[in-house]
């Protein structure tokens, strides 16, 4: 069965950046995942709904919520089955919990994300 576990979030400043990561376990299952099915992050902050913050499609294509374009960047490393999400000016707003997910197979767990200010 296949997992995802990021790990990467904690306290961050106004301006600050943050760099999380999502890690794919499981076996051969995992091997390549998110180079055949992509992997998206989101950020569900308290009282909201969870939000589609990026995404790169298997082709490698990206894209990005209009809050973040410009800020956030999206990658993967196909040989370590690990994507990540940089994340640079962040603000107030960006405080939430972020999940990375495969299309149709996984969710993970979060990592939190917290203002300082």
């Amino acid at each position: 069965q296949v997992q995802l576990a990021e790990s990467g979030g904690g306290l961050v400043q106004p301006g600050g950046s943050l760099r999380l990561s999502c890690a794919a376990s499981g076996g051969s299952r995992s091997d390549g995942i998110f180079r055949l099915y992509g992997i998206s992050w989101y950020r569900q902050s308290p009282g909201s709904q969870r939000e589609l913050v990026a995404r790169i499609l298997s082709s490698g294509d990206t894209g990005y919520a209009d809050f973040v374009k410009d800020r956030f960047t999206i990658s993967r490393d196909k040989t370590k089955n690990t994507a990540y999400l940089q994340m640079d000016n962040l603000n107030a707003k960006g405080a939430a919990v972020y999940y990375c997910m495969v299309p149709r197979i996984v969710w993970g767990q979060g990592t939190q994300v917290t203002d300082s200010s």
